[in-house]
């Protein structure tokens, strides 16, 4: 979250930001919440000076019946505290509220726009694939191949489920593996996480309030089903404070992912590119705040190096004011290009949150065990997301007789090269 201070002090930017977005955020009553604040704790505090004051001549008066009249002039001065004290709780629990409802502020570069036909394309990398034949999509690649049953899976679950079987099951697996494998050698630890959230690691992490109506969760234990790693990396070290010499930190972990697709309501109803359950390989890093501009390149880079490796095109965006996730203040989003459905995928977003969750999960750091703390900045990037990694490999290597070729990175994971068509 953006600090008291900070919107105090910094009024006419966070407005600014918020309208860029598209947003509503409630400033104003933030301001006049924090003015009752600072008032009701002037009065306690006068009070309690009073208080703390007759205590003293109390103790020191031999004056009997003056004694008792102030004993029972405290009483009232104890009551009227009780009931400002009452007032201030209720004043700081509504600010806090409120102040959850404030996305994070704007990086300068952030291209504006009311939405994502004002995204900027950065770079282009690879070369869009020609065939000799009308290329198909994926669900029915998938059939070709015996490795995708949509109808199973809605029968089962319901629409946007899906089973995978067979060549395709491992795919994914092997993507998984690949991806996984490719950044722990790059310096990322690879984390294992919960899938089930309490309530405030997603309030911490900003998926609430806001996002409520988009996550899955369970009533009667009151967990969150995970809607991205993130949130978990978010909360490793909540109420905590990272020692000397260990920022930065780099994470990584795969975890599936679970989240409605109300807002997405007849879009994409072919194949498996939109689904209530999906998996997800995701990166996070803890720095100091001088770093995350280079953290958030690196992550890029880290991202685009999966397309790259897998030979398949790929393209870049910065993502304008009217896009942007609610936590982050600078966004890429990676898109692979699917020649089958002719359109790019997103498979990744690489966001800097500066120290937007740091304050929501009041995680600080130090940078000597005797200097002052501070809070971190973290990140995050997909690196990538799946099924649609699936999608583009699928309608990028496939063939005419329906047979999809196996990148040759990941042959070694699949032990074979070639998917056929049965």
């Amino acid at each position: 979250m953006l600090s008291l201070q900070y919107i105090r002090e910094n009024v006419d930017r966070v407005k600014r930001d918020v309208l860029l977005r598209n947003a509503t955020a409630p400033i104003d009553r933030i301001l006049q919440l924090d003015e009752e604040r600072r008032e009701v704790l002037q009065q306690v505090e006068a009070l309690r000076a009073r208080r703390n004051a007759a205590s003293k001549a109390i103790g020191a008066s031999k004056d009997a019946a003056g004694r008792d009249e102030r004993i029972a002039e405290m009483r009232v001065v104890g009551d009227e505290i009780n009931q400002l004290d009452a007032r201030l709780k209720g004043v700081e629990t509504e600010l806090q509220a409120k102040l959850y409802e404030v996305p994070n502020i704007l990086d300068p570069s952030v291209p504006r726009g009311p939405d994502e036909t004002s995204n900027e394309v950065v770079a282009v990398v690879g070369s869009i694939p020609e065939f000799s034949f009308a290329p198909r999509p994926h669900w029915e690649l998938g059939e070709l191949v015996n490795g995708l049953d949509i109808e199973r899976g809605a029968k089962m679950s319901g629409s946007r489920f899906y089973t995978l079987r067979g060549p395709l099951a491992k795919l994914q697996r092997a993507l998984i593996q690949f991806m996984l494998d490719e950044h722990s050698k790059a310096g990322f630890t690879e984390s294992y996480l919960p899938y089930m959230l309490s309530e405030a690691s997603l309030y911490a992490a900003g998926q609430l309030p806001k996002f409520r109506d988009n996550l899955y969760r369970d009533a009667e234990e009151d967990y969150f089903f995970i809607p991205t790693a993130e949130v978990a990396f978010v909360n490793l070290y909540r109420d905590e404070i990272i020692p000397p010499g260990q920022l930065p930190m780099r994470f990584v972990g795969h975890t599936p992912c679970f989240r409605r697709e109300k807002m997405s309501a007849g879009r994409d109803v072919r194949g498996i590119k939109r689904g209530h359950q999906f998996e997800k390989v995701e990166m996070f890093v803890y720095c100091e705040p001088e770093q995350s501009g280079e953290e958030l390149e690196a992550l890029l880079v880290r991202a685009c190096s999966i397309p790259e490796k897998l030979g398949l095109p790929y393209r870049v965006l910065a993502l304008c004011s009217g896009d942007i996730g609610f936590n982050s203040t600078k966004t890429f989003d990676l898109e692979i290009w699917a020649p089958g459905q002719g359109e790019w995928l997103e498979v990744s977003s690489a966001s800097n949150c500066l120290d937007f969750q740091a304050r929501r999960a009041n995680i600080r750091y130090r940078t000597a065990a005797d200097a002052p703390t501070a809070y971190p900045h973290m990140l995050n990037a997909s690196g990538l997301a799946l099924p649609r990694t699936v999608i583009a490999v699928m309608e990028n290597y496939q063939r005419e007789d329906g047979s999809i070729g196996v990148p040759e990175a990941l042959q070694p994971y699949m032990g074979i090269d070639v998917i056929p068509a049965v």
